[in-house]
């Protein structure tokens, strides 16, 4: 039976040993209450998939109701979301998985109706180009900015006290973190704005907050992970060079750095005469200080081997581990021709997918979820962003 490298264990500088290198990436299931609380359809999800990887990032949650960006969205904006996150994440730490609670602020990537009215925020009154017909946002002011750094500390206090080993600041798909730091959506003239540095600091005050949480109510075995999205199509926004240079700012504030990208083979989509690989760049900045979690379109064990060869040290399987969610245990022992590369519409409920996510797969992804009823034979993110990256369809 073949040796694969990525099952074999990881340490983090923080100490903490991941079981292996794969990692269940964060996938919205729509799942959760009206209210944002966890329901029992998305703990049954999460409890087939959980066993097998080294590490499990859940579906984002909101740190403050008016950071919410879609309907059944998790949310841990307030206390009474602990017990249900307690199981949660109980349910994912089960075989020494370490649980990860991925937090947010969808900022302008929301609107007056998910919002029950009120009017989405941002750092500037500019709408977003995707969707066409987005909202213009309101203006944050400075007292409503430290608000919010203060609510992403409170989520990381309540992620602790639900006992998860961590949490991933999602700085990626053009939600609110990313906001700040991008000159398409971030024009202020304030010390929140104006040249890239003063863009970074909105980022790097939420670290500040989340550590000093960290510290006061945990210890330094507390996994602080940072996502982000490596390029904007829009004109001006964000440049790989400019996400380059936000990785070395805040690789010694982060255990890992985790790139949002549909392809694991993706290149540069603004320069076309960038053949290098995004993960090789960044692990190239990173130069294995901290693990770089490279994801996008893993499926076979030879697709993972692949990252590793490109530099990532983590490896994030997402619509594979839907389809498959043994994918881990199969490939530990051998199993290779059961893997289910391949997902039939009548076969999700039995493979524990909640139903609203049935829809969203779908709608938004179908054409690379690998259907057996797509008769198009499917697509790829390789050359272009995926729905999660700013374009998502809304329920």
């Amino acid at each position: 039976m073949k040796h694969y490298p990525f099952l074999e264990p990881l340490t983090l500088n923080n100490g903490i040993t991941l079981k292996n290198k794969i990692v269940m990436s964060p996938m919205t299931t729509m799942s959760s209450f009206y209210n944002g609380m966890i329901s029992d359809d998305e703990l049954d999800y999460y409890s087939i998939r959980s066993s097998g990887p080294g590490m499990v990032i859940t579906a984002v949650a909101n740190v403050t109701d008016d950071g919410k960006g879609f309907e059944g969205e998790l949310s841990v904006s307030n206390d009474d979301m602990i017990p249900g996150l307690k199981q949660l994440a109980d349910v994912i730490k089960k075989d020494d998985t370490k649980a990860i609670l991925q937090i947010f602020h969808a900022g302008r990537k929301s609107n007056s109706k998910i919002l029950r009215g009120n009017k989405p925020v941002a750092p500037s009154s500019i709408a977003a180009v995707y969707p066409v017909d987005s909202e213009t946002p309101k203006e944050l002011t400075d007292e409503e900015i430290h608000d919010i750094i203060k609510a992403f500390g409170q989520a990381t206090k309540r992620a602790i006290l639900a006992g998860f080993d961590g949490v991933e600041l999602h700085g990626a798909n053009t939600y609110l973190l990313q906001q700040f730091y991008s000159e398409n959506s971030n024009q202020r003239t304030d010390k929140w704005g104006g040249s890239r540095e003063k863009r970074l600091t909105f980022a790097m005050e939420v670290l500040k907050e989340v550590h000093e949480i960290v510290e006061e109510f945990s210890n330094p075995s507390f996994i602080i992970g940072y996502r982000m999205s490596p390029e904007e199509i829009e004109k001006p926004g964000i440049t790989l060079e400019d996400s380059l240079y936000f990785a070395d700012k805040i690789k010694n504030k982060v255990s890992y750095l985790h790139l949002s990208i549909g392809s694991y083979k993706r290149t540069s989509l603004n320069n076309p005469n960038d053949k290098t690989p995004i993960i090789t760049q960044f692990a190239k900045t990173l130069d294995n200080q901290i693990p770089l979690i490279g994801v996008g379109s893993v499926e076979s064990p030879e697709d993972a081997e692949h990252v590793l060869s490109y530099g990532g040290n983590l490896i994030a399987i997402g619509r594979e581990l839907i389809r498959e969610p043994k994918w881990v245990q199969k490939v530990q022992s051998g199993d290779l021709a059961s893997l289910r590369t391949s997902i039939s519409p009548f076969d999700l409920d039995e493979l524990k997918i909640p139903r609203v996510m049935q829809t969203y797969l779908k709608e938004s992804f179908y054409d690379v979820m690998n259907f057996t009823t797509d008769k198009k034979n499917g697509s790829n993110y390789q050359s272009k962003l995926a729905p999660m990256e700013g374009f998502e369809k809304k329920l």
